[in-house]
């Protein structure tokens, strides 16, 4: 990622660039040919006023990236939904950085929840797979009215409609801190396993390394 490139969460003093952001992901979705909720100026001006947004500008302020979250069923699910960056700033590795830094800023306001994405682009899959996410079905993402109410704006709705909400076009990845949390203490376990004459394979392992003739 270029060095002028600030990746934060944003402020309300960022509002004004609700206009730009929203008119960058219309455009985006209708070249790539794809599907995305429409969120209004608005919508993304609440969200940056209510800290829940992590927006990329260069240091003499020209926008460059932005996503923001959503919260669902009494906060146990979270999306990080709206992921733009605009055309000039792509491949520059700051759609990565904004991932991780959004996905940050939801740990942080939502620890205990489910984090989840719908998305048909493979550079987010790759972000979110790196970020401990897993593909699932639709049956283990949110049931909230709200949350689907927001597809209707896609143009891939009635195929959401017709299967019943079971599958779509979009692939659906979530993060589960419990599972999450469980592989982090298997894999400090399996570390600190003994080996047949009680000393730790780690330790084995490095000495065996060191070893010289």
């Amino acid at each position: 990622m270029e060095d002028n490139i600030i990746v934060r969460p944003a402020t309300a003093a960022d509002s004004h660039y609700a206009d730009t952001i929203t008119t960058e992901m219309a455009e985006s979705a209708k070249a790539r040919g794809t599907g995305i909720a429409q969120r209004t100026p608005e919508y993304i001006k609440l969200k940056i006023e209510e800290g829940k947004s992590v927006i990329a500008i260069t240091r003499d302020g020209t926008w460059v990236g932005f996503c923001y979250i959503e919260a669902w069923e009494h906060e146990k699910y979270v999306a990080n939904s709206g992921l733009i960056v605009s055309p000039p700033f792509r491949k520059s590795g700051v759609a990565t950085e904004i991932k991780r830094k959004v996905f940050e800023l939801s740990r942080i306001k939502y620890p205990n929840a489910k984090i989840f994405g719908l998305t048909t682009g493979l550079a987010v899959m790759k972000i979110n797979s790196d970020l401990g996410y897993e593909p699932v079905t639709y049956s283990e993402l949110t049931t909230d009215e709200e949350f689907w109410k927001g597809c209707r704006s896609c143009v891939n709705f009635e195929i959401l409609t017709a299967k019943q909400r079971k599958n779509c076009m979009c692939t659906a990845m979530l993060f589960d801190p419990v599972e999450a949390e469980a592989k982090i203490k298997e894999a400090a376990l399996k570390k600190t396993l003994v080996t047949a004459n009680g000393e730790p394979e780690e330790e084995r392992r490095q000495f065996k390394g060191n070893f010289k003739l």
